[in-house]
Parts: C-alpha cells; structure tokens; sequence
C-alpha cells in the first residue's frame, strides 16, 4: 500500500469527521474563553481565524486540487517538487497533492537563508517550488541561482509578481483524483539531513519508507480512533510528521499547534482533548518549571485523557522523565530514536511497558533490526561500545547525487548511523554519542553524551551541552555550556564541586554559563558551539572531515 491510498480510506469512511486542526495561539485574544470562541468571533468579522479545522474529505478534496494543479502544467511522475512553508493546516494536503501527482515531495528547512533555500533546490533538482508568505524576500533574492526551477507557486494573499497565485489557480482544478498510479516501489520523497554538522544531505526514500513509517508509529504508539495527536514540531522534518502518520492509519484528529509556550501546549491539550504528545526535551523541561513556579496550575485543566507522551531527537535525561512522572504519574511514556536515513522515529524505540530502563534509547522497532559493529562493521561483544547500525523497510536509497557519502553509511541493507551505543544484558540500547563529537582527551575517549546527562541531574541547569576544546597538553580538552534555569545562579567552583562523583577524567575542565542553541528538531548545534568557543579553523575542518 501507498500512504495516499491511507488518505483516501479515510475520506471514505470518515469523510465527515475532523482530521486537522490548526491553532494560532499567538493571535488569540485574551477575552475569548476558548480558542474555538475566539476563533468563532473573528471569523465573522473576516480576519484570520485563531482555530481552523478541516474534515478528512476536504483533506483529500484539497490534495486531489494540488495534484491536479501540478498536472495541468505538464509536471511528470518523478519530479522534484519543493515545499516550503511554516507549519499550518494547508501543508499536509499540499505535501500529500504533491505525491498524489507522482511527484518526489522535496519539504524545506524553514529557517534555511536563501543561500541554503539555494543550494538545496539546486542538489534536489528541484523543477517547481511551492512556498508560503514568510519566504517572498528569500526567493526573490535568489530566484536567478535556480536554474532547475520551472515554477513558483506562492501560496498566501497578495501574490509577488515573480510567482504564481496557488490558491486561485487551485481553485479552478477538479477535486477528483488524479489518474496516477503509484506503487511502494516509486521515489516519494526527499529529505535534508539537520545539517548540524556540515552542509544538508538529500535523502531519498521511496513509497515503501513512508508506509512503513505509519506502520511503525501505530504499533510502537497504538493510535486509536478517538485518539486526538498533538503536533508541535515543523512539518517538514521527519519527527513529527512521521509520528502523525500514525493518526493516518487510524484515521484519528491531528492538532497543528503554531507556538511552545508550556501554557499552550497544556490549553491545547485541553480544549482539543488530545490525549498523546510528542515533545522535545526543552519544552518538556519548560512545562515542568512553570507548573513547579505555580505558574501552570494542571488542576485548572482538562488533561484526563492525555494518555502518552513521548519524546526523542536527542538522547532523553532519566532525571527529566523522573519530574514528569511525579506529575503526571498516570501518562504512559516512550522514546523515540531514528534518523532522517531511517524515515525519522521508530528504527529504535523504548516502548510503553519499559519505563524502568529510561535513560536507554529501547530495543529495535517494528520491522527493524539492530547491531552493534566495530569500524570494520563486526559485532561488538554485548556491553562493548561501537557504532549502531539499523536495517529496516524505511531505510533510504541514498544520498541523492552523494555516491560517496552513501556508501560511508549503507553496507548492503544496513545504514550505520554514526551513532556510538552499548546493549545491556537485556538487550536494551544505550546510546553514547554521536560519532563525530566524541572528546579524544589524554588519549581517552570521552563521549559527551554521558556527562551532559550527569549535568542535568542538577536542579539548576536547564540544559547543557559538552564539547572538545583544543589543549597543548591534552590535544582536547571538555567544555560544558550549561544554560541555567530562570531565576537560577551558579559558579564553576559549584559546578566542579557537584562532578565530584564523576572519575576526574570525564569531570568538565572549561565551564561557561550561556544559552545552548538547538535547531527546530531539537538536537544541540555544537557546531555553533565549537565556532563560538573554538574558532572558525575547527569547524571549516570538521565540515572538510564529513
């Protein structure tokens, strides 16, 4: 099966019932009881509402106008088609019209400059762009540099001269569906790798990658039909919209939330009655400290049915789920492991009934296997450290136009991750660090990863992140940014003091208080860690390196 047939089934059957729901917290107003009232008054005054909502029939209505768009204008199965726009109730049906035409859905990077916008068009080979209002600026600045570009449709009002008005032109196309046959065996989509260590890698992965993704998420996640999912995440990575694809197979109610305020997500968990969330790290961490301030009274909620919440794109800190589940002591609770080469989360998970080996990143998913390899890709002895590698349905084909760096990841059918791990005697994973970031100290290996989660443990730091600093003596020397909680303050002398039980080669040798930058999935830039505190000479090398 295709995952656009999903979409059909569920205009079929559910025709009627909500599949989307998009809130715009930032817009509402402060004497609307509820977000719908709110969003109720201002629809009848013609503004842009604060909720919208949109049924599983118009969700395939809206894809079968996109597809049929594309073509009108003599767009060919297998071409690469780019979307670029920030999360709203518009862009699944945009993302799913573009695979129903037979197109490869290229999604990207919201935050990318227009160099980035650039270089990533021109290595997919992107022939048209569809993007929305935030990006006028980018694109016109660089409209000359796309030179595989044949059309840019602009979705969004007051239409630049440079592009093609979406909406209107939408409008005129039929809401039947395209006379286009696909198979699990034809290129569905390309995605960027992060790009936190270098210049984005173009991922592609066919049909068969993104079915087994709902796959996948239902049975790690049992998605039900009166299940409601809380989406917060951008669209265009592979974690949160590969956990939605789990609501597509069981044709349950999705909530797009356009903001992470902890009072947000709380009301929207309330008032659209979701019951799983999937949350990064920092904003598990942000939730926490307003209700433990008083600032969040959950009492004062609807949050009953919240059943699951899960959270992944970085390794999870024992301590954070200890405070979560003081609070929310009947939440089932999972991580989520994988990588964008592994159609993001799932290769790995925990899974519900584990919630005594927190810390570790779980066993092999649904359909997935797992091994821990040495450099010559030989099994490690069980509690050695080596490189995780992971087979599975959802593994890429390549990286596109990137033979070389292909075959440094895929050996046959199995993708190493550049991930360092150990399994426990009960065949739990435990990841370590990424493979690149490990600290060679005194001729130690040091993997950040573990005295990041040490560093937490203190009720003063938020977040923190671990790098290697040049040493004349050492070659590499530890420096922990540790990122305080509001209010907080600390010194090294109490850092060093409170590492005490760590063995005085992993203690932090360099500590600086400063904020810890993450990128929109979550995972720590210690690029732009090593440029702060490094210098520019160590980062060029390590983008030479990779």
């Amino acid at each position: 099966m295709v995952i656009t047939e999903l979409l059909e089934r569920n205009a079929r059957f559910y025709g009627s019932e909500t599949a989307i729901v998009e809130l715009n917290p930032s817009e509402a107003r402060d004497k609307a009881e509820t977000w719908r009232e709110a969003s109720l008054v201002f629809e009848a005054e013609k503004g842009t509402p604060y909720r919208r909502e949109m049924t599983w029939k118009e969700f395939d209505r809206r894809a079968n106008r996109t597809a049929n768009l594309l073509l009108s204008r003599g767009i060919e199965k297998g071409t690469k088609v780019g979307l670029l726009m920030t999360n709203s109730i518009r862009w699944l049906p945009i993302y799913f019209g573009i695979l129903k035409a037979g197109c490869i859905v290229v999604p990207l990077n919201y935050r990318y400059t227009g160099e980035e916008i650039a270089y990533c068009m021109d290595l997919a080979d992107i022939e048209v762009l569809i993007f929305g209002p935030e990006f006028i600026g980018r694109i016109d600045e660089i409209r000359g540099k796309l030179r595989e570009c044949r059309f840019l449709f602009y979705v969004g009002e007051e239409v630049p001269a440079f592009a093609e008005d979406f909406l209107r032109l939408n409008g005129f196309c039929s809401t039947e569906a395209p006379p286009v046959s696909l198979t699990e065996d034809d290129l569905g989509a390309i995605y960027f790798s992060s790009g936190t260590t270098g210049f984005p890698k173009a991922i592609l992965h066919k049909h068969r990658a993104l079915y087994h993704a709902c796959v996948t998420e239902q049975a790690h996640h049992g998605q039900k039909r009166d299940d409601v999912f809380l989406c917060i995440p951008p669209l265009y990575h592979t974690g949160a919209k590969m956990h939605w694809f789990g609501s597509l197979l069981s044709g349950s109610k999705a909530v797009i939330l356009r903001g992470v305020k902890p009072e947000w997500i709380i009301r929207a968990v309330s008032e659209e009655k979701c019951t799983i969330v999937w949350l990064l790290v920092p904003w598990a961490q942000d939730i926490l400290d307003e209700i433990e301030a008083g600032r969040i009274r959950p009492e004062e909620y609807m949050l009953d049915q919240w059943r699951l919440t899960h959270m992944g794109a970085q390794p999870i800190p024992p301590v954070l789920v200890d405070r979560w589940k003081k609070i929310f002591p009947h939440h089932e609770y999972d991580t989520n492991y994988g990588l964008s080469e592994s159609i993001g989360p799932g290769c790995v998970h925990l899974g519900l009934e584990n919630t005594n080996k927190v810390g570790a990143i779980g066993i092999p998913g649904c359909g997935w296997e797992t091994k821990i390899i040495d450099e010559n890709g030989l099994p490690v002895k069980q509690g050695e450290v080596g490189e995780l590698a992971v087979k599975g349905p959802g593994v890429m084909i390549c990286y596109y136009k990137n033979q070389e760096a292909t075959d440094e990841v895929l050996h046959g059918e199995w993708l190493w991750t550049g991930d360092m791990a150990m399994q426990d005697e009960e065949g739990f994973i435990w990841l370590v660090d990424r493979k690149k970031d490990v600290i060679i100290s005194g001729g130690e290996n040091l993997y950040p990863v573990q005295i990041e989660s040490y560093l937490r443990k203190n009720d003063k730091i938020k977040d923190c992140a671990v790098i290697g600093v040049p040493d004349k003596r050492l070659g590499e020397a530890t420096l922990a940014v540790i990122e305080l909680k509001p209010g907080e303050t600390c010194t090294k002398e109490e850092i060093d003091a409170f590492c005490t039980e760590l063995p005085k080669y992993k203690r932090p040798r360099n500590v600086v208080f400063d904020t810890v930058p993450r990128n929109p999935t979550g995972k720590i830039e210690k690029p732009v860690l090593r440029k702060k505190y490094c210098g520019e000479r160590l980062v060029e090398a390590e983008t030479r390196r990779i």
